[in-house]
């Protein structure tokens, strides 16, 4: 799917177009149908924060409490992985070297940003979102997300429309369990904001793997070994693109890792991993 621009005033029916007045009194009437929408709503589900629960004023958002204890990344990075380190850290005149994990195990898609440090402040979001059915979330998590894309598409140089987002797909029994993939909520809300092509299906996960937790990084990547494959009727979509992988959290890389090989063997320019939050390296 090709995700449009929800600012786009062609997608809008009642939007205003300029030199009509009709346009104008639509956008009006419009704008009252969904103030009285969102009030009801709010009459029949108060709404809470996306964190702890507490009620706030508006649907979907976060009570302060929970927004400013938030760590969202910011730099000094490592160019290769965008794991947070300290300005000390930073080589000495070479800020683009890798972090030492980078360099002794390079990643296989070239680069990964994220949104949030994993802690005991954004943890509630992705469980909220993974585990609690709030797939509204997506929405608000979506132009975070969509920001870093951007930042790494316009790194890589090319045309906005040769980047595709797709998300790091589920096995479809889990699917079928969770009745969602939240990696794929994430990855259409992300495409929509950037207004970049969305494909759900671009990845697929035909062999089914035991959940990671608990399990070292060597024990992941073991088990995620052949779990992927580019379907037949996707490969001509990968080939020579840069793809923009999506997921919920960045633990220790072998999903992504795995799911970069195989993007790299089906002709893909370039690969950044982009998720909300990543757990922090040791250290």
């Amino acid at each position: 799917m090709v995700s449009g621009d929800p600012s786009d005033a062609a997608a809008d029916p009642l939007a205003p177009v300029a030199g009509r007045g009709r346009g104008q009194a639509g956008t009006r009437v419009g704008s009252d149908h969904r103030s009285l929408g969102a009030r009801v709503l709010d009459l029949v589900l108060p709404p809470r924060c996306l964190g702890c629960g507490t009620l706030i004023d508006r649907q979907s958002g976060l009570c302060p409490f929970c927004w400013y204890g938030l760590s969202f990344i910011t730099h000094p990075v490592c160019p290769r992985c965008g794991a947070p380190r300290n300005v000390d850290a930073v080589p000495a005149g070479d800020p683009a070297e890798p972090c030492a994990a980078c360099a002794v195990r390079p990643p296989r898609f070239d680069h990964a940003r994220a949104v949030l440090v994993y802690d005991h402040a954004s943890r509630p979001l992705i469980l909220g979102l993974k585990y609690r059915d709030q797939t509204h979330a997506a929405a608000v998590y979506g132009p975070w997300l969509a920001r870093l894309g951007l930042a790494l598409v316009a790194d890589g140089g090319a045309d906005p429309a040769a980047a595709i987002v797709a998300p790091v797909p589920l096995h479809w029994r889990r699917l079928w369990a969770r009745r969602f993939n939240q990696a794929a909520l994430l990855a259409d809300a992300a495409g929509r904001a950037a207004a970049l092509t969305v494909v759900p299906d671009l990845l697929e996960r035909h062999r089914a793997t035991a959940p990671h937790r608990n399990r070292s990084a060597e024990r992941r990547r073991r088990a995620v070994a052949g779990a992927f494959r580019v379907p037949p009727t996707r490969r001509d979509a990968v080939a020579g693109r840069h793809i923009l992988l999506i997921d919920d959290v960045l633990t220790t890389g072998a999903t992504a890792d795995e799911c970069a090989r195989v993007l790299r063997a089906a002709g893909a320019r370039r690969i950044d991993l982009v998720t909300l939050a990543r757990v922090p390296p040791p250290g």
